[in-house]
């Protein structure tokens, strides 16, 4: 198995596209800390997840919740090969609309806590180690409405490539997983309320070339190649599993003929 005596930080592995790589983690031989703010989502992805899942309660936005949770992970497993920086948040942020509190939330939890969370993982990773960091298509995109968000992920895309090259003298690789639209709560959660998964992909569909959204294991594959031995030469680059959407946007349903 890949991942036999393995040892892994999946942060949001309570759900989506954490929960998933969690999962498949432990099915290949990993233990697995994960991380959640909610105690009750937390202890039902841990039951599920088996005896391979340490779950730990930590709201990643507070920089004094680091400490405490490598030293948990530090005290159960030793040591880290594996960081996954998969939580973040999404919200509209409108120009003329937005207060600061607002924008600087998402910042705090999609960059910020990321930079504290590889920065704190690093005392229990050595040599051989492997940093994966979320992303997204959004980056790019320039919807609108989406400034804090797309600025965060534009922000992941250019701190991964510092930290591999901070993080080379040591062996630890650092890449990036970037998704596009992709079928978890993140859609039904906060401004979206309310709405559903399948209402979201029926009006997002057209847009993607394969017609349809990545499923959580498709993104959750993607970062466990980038974490695995067996892309032991990679690092500094990017996987994107957006269906086509931004590398042959031409090729989506609503622009084919016939």
């Amino acid at each position: 198995m890949r991942f036999s005596g393995k040892t892994a930080l999946v942060t949001g592995g309570n759900s989506g596209i954490g929960f998933a790589a969690a999962r498949i983690l432990i099915a290949e031989g990993a233990r697995v800390a994960i991380t959640g703010r909610d105690r009750a989502k937390l202890d039902a992805a841990a039951k599920e997840l088996g005896d391979g899942a340490l779950a730990i309660q930590a709201d990643l936005d507070d920089p004094n919740a680091i400490e405490p949770l490598f030293a948990q992970i530090g005290k159960a497993f030793g040591s880290l090969d594996i960081v996954f920086a998969n939580a973040g948040i999404s919200g509209p942020t409108p120009l003329g609309g937005t207060t600061a509190a607002a924008f600087e939330a998402i910042l705090r939890t999609n960059l910020t806590a990321v930079f504290l969370t590889v920065q704190g993982a690093l005392p229990l990773m050595k040599s051989g180690g492997s940093v994966v960091l979320n992303g997204s298509v959004m980056r790019e995109l320039g919807a609108v409405g989406t400034s804090a968000y797309s600025a965060t992920k534009a922000g992941v895309t250019g701190m991964a490539k510092v930290f591999a090259a901070e993080l080379a003298p040591r062996g630890i690789r650092v890449n990036t997983v970037i998704p596009g639209g992709t079928r978890t709560p993140i859609w039904t959660r906060g401004a979206r309320a309310g709405a559903t998964l399948e209402q979201t992909e029926a009006a997002l569909s057209p847009r993607i070339p394969l017609g349809r959204l990545a499923d959580p294991e498709e993104v959750a594959k993607a970062a466990l190649f980038l974490a695995s031995d067996d892309a032991s030469g990679i690092t500094a680059a990017e996987i994107v599993v957006d269906g086509g959407s931004t590398g042959a946007p031409y090729g989506a349903p609503m622009y084919r003929q016939g």
